[in-house]
């Protein structure tokens, strides 16, 4: 246990909290009492609770929260249904985590309509988005592997069926149109949708609903992401961030540049730990995020680690 009393995690690797939260293990381990990758806001431990958040979106999109909640998820993942207005096919974003009961309540939601999936897309590979795509596509397909329903992703692994996802494609089922960008930062493979009907951006883990995300990738792919979006959204007149975690964000020039500020004064903050003489992550962790549950330091450790090799890449 930490001095807060909340479990500690920092023998963890980020692999395995991923993967834990990827799948239905954390309600398993809450049933035990412990749970290590809780929500430190959730102090009941209970998993799956509903919120706000189950149900909203766009006159095109659709979230279904999936029951995930933890300190690397938030109040858990966000999955999108995306479908023109009575169009039979439809899209669907991040079918979340590999959990039975999470994959056949968006399957059955979509069949309650009248409708079927056509294809299933990724923002990213992460588990707690991807871990489930190939059983959706079954449950999806009527039980056979894809049963003719794909899996397009920017990472080949996480593909079910030869076709890939990247910069520029355009998907078009149901009537649908969703436009491609790449955005890496939060992962080397992230993705970002426009759904230019709804000026909605659909972000994965590069924007969240509230907090910042994790770095995996690189701190300089990530500002550049953030600047890009923050140009497109300006230009393309966006009306909402449509994220992987968290609520809807009605104002995501507000969003984006509050995530913008916040990366440089991170970066700043970091740059002052290093010049009074922190040396490793963990010390600048320490000091920049000080006010900071301990719990979440090992996640804190990885975005600092990208700073200090940005700084140390800087000319």
């Amino acid at each position: 246990m930490t001095r807060r009393g909340v479990p500690a995690y920092g023998n963890w690797s980020r692999a395995v909290m991923w993967r834990l939260a990827g799948t239905s293990a954390l309600r398993h381990l809450e049933r035990l009492g412990w749970n290590p990758v809780r929500h430190p806001d959730r102090a009941s431990g209970r998993m799956g609770d509903m919120s706000e958040i189950d149900g909203m979106g766009t006159e095109r999109a659709t979230c279904v929260l999936a029951p995930n909640p933890s300190a690397m998820t938030l109040d858990g993942t966000n999955t999108w249904i995306i479908g023109e207005p009575g169009a039979e096919e439809v899209v669907v974003v991040d079918p979340g985590p590999k959990d039975g009961k999470h994959l056949r309540r968006v399957a059955d939601l979509i069949a309650g309509q009248g409708r079927r999936v056509g294809l299933v897309l990724l923002t990213h590979g992460h588990p707690d988005h991807s871990a489930g795509a190939v059983k959706f596509a079954e449950l999806a397909g009527g039980g056979a592997k894809g049963g003719g329903v794909k899996v397009r992703a920017l990472d080949p692994r996480h593909r079910l069926g030869d076709e890939g996802l990247g910069e520029g494609d355009v998907v078009t089922t149901g009537g649908l149109e969703l436009r491609i960008m790449e955005t890496p930062g939060h992962s080397d493979d992230s993705l970002t949708f426009w759904l230019p009907a709804d000026r909605a951006v659909l972000t994965g883990d590069t924007v969240l609903g509230y907090g910042t995300t994790v770095l995996e990738g690189k701190l300089g792919d990530y500002l550049g992401s953030l600047d890009r979006l923050r140009s497109f959204s300006a230009d393309q007149d966006a009306a909402v961030i449509l994220p992987g975690h968290g609520p809807k964000l009605d104002d995501p020039l507000a969003a984006l540049d509050h995530y913008i500020d916040h990366r440089r004064e991170r970066l700043a903050q970091v740059e002052a730990a290093v010049a009074g003489g922190a040396r490793t992550a963990r010390e600048v962790v320490e000091i920049v995020y000080a006010d900071v549950d301990e719990s979440l330091w090992p996640a804190a450790e990885w975005s600092v680690q990208s700073q200090l090799d940005y700084l140390n890449e800087r000319p």
